[in-house]
């Protein structure tokens, strides 16, 4: 029984354990990549593949950033910023933009917690949802069009890094709102919090590569935007839902690119 307790105690974490099962859940859910290999073995590993959400979101900061600043060079500034709105969006097929849509349509309604997470659920798209993304979309596209190249670059690639870093942080704070299974659950795990620590180590050394200004006031605008929001969603409904969490990251990008203008002419 001792044995069996050390063994328990010593495990490595799913993440370790399944390193290339949970990239590739990870990839595939996060992402719209066609890559079908062992995909039907996906739900084993969403554990594992919340510890790739932070990589993830880096990969796609990368990629973006390398296709926008071949615009750069060849158009005004609204021209880039129009193409990376969009291939931010495209690249997850708008996931996050659906959750936006949908938790705005629940949480700013006055009506019962029951009732918004079934307002929530509901695929058509109210007046509030639509006015969030209007909102949410309008305001990336004031930040990253006023961005000089020196500066639209680094944005890019910390944007999506911080949003996918949101969504884990979040699921720490939060508990899932939902009674029985639902898609953000499939990702909760016991190592929902040890990874959320990892998705602070994680971004802050990658922004350190751009000084350590950077990284505070990049992680402070994530921090607040997740605190602020869960609190939020606590008093709403009691906890985190798929909506709710797509609604942090596209609310973390937006408030990330405004931060990193911070002290810029």
């Amino acid at each position: 029984m001792a044995e069996q307790k050390e063994q328990r105690e010593f495990r490595l974490p799913e993440a370790l354990r399944f390193p290339l099962a949970g990239f590739l859940a990870a990839l595939r859910f996060l992402t719209i990549v066609p890559l079908s290999w062992r995909c039907e073995q996906d739900s084993r590993y969403f554990g594992a593949a919340l510890a790739w959400f932070p990589v993830i979101g880096l990969l796609i900061g990368l990629t973006v950033a390398v296709l926008v600043s071949c615009l750069v060079p060849f158009f005004p500034p609204s021209i880039p910023a129009v193409a990376a709105i969009i291939l931010l969006a495209g690249v997850s097929g708008c996931l996050h933009l659906d959750g936006l849509a949908d938790s705005s349509d629940g949480l700013l309604s006055a009506r019962s917690r029951e009732r918004i997470l079934e307002i929530m659920r509901d695929s058509h798209i109210g007046a509030m949802g639509v006015i969030a993304i209007v909102m949410v979309l309008l305001g990336k596209f004031a930040v990253l069009s006023s961005l000089d190249a020196s500066l639209l670059m680094p944005t890019l690639v910390v944007m999506p890094l911080a949003g996918r870093c949101a969504i884990v942080l979040t699921m720490a704070c939060l508990p899932y709102a939902r009674e029985g299974e639902g898609l953000g659950r499939l990702f909760y795990s016991p190592s929902t919090r040890r990874i959320a620590l990892w998705a602070l180590v994680f971004p802050a050394a990658v922004l350190s590569l751009g000084g350590w200004r950077m990284v505070l006031v990049v992680l402070a605008a994530v921090l607040a935007t997740v605190l602020f929001f869960s609190l939020w969603c606590r008093n709403k409904i009691g906890g985190a839902t798929g909506d709710t969490l797509g609604a942090v990251c596209e609310l973390t990008e937006l408030m990330v690119a405004v931060a990193m203008t911070f002290g810029h002419p």
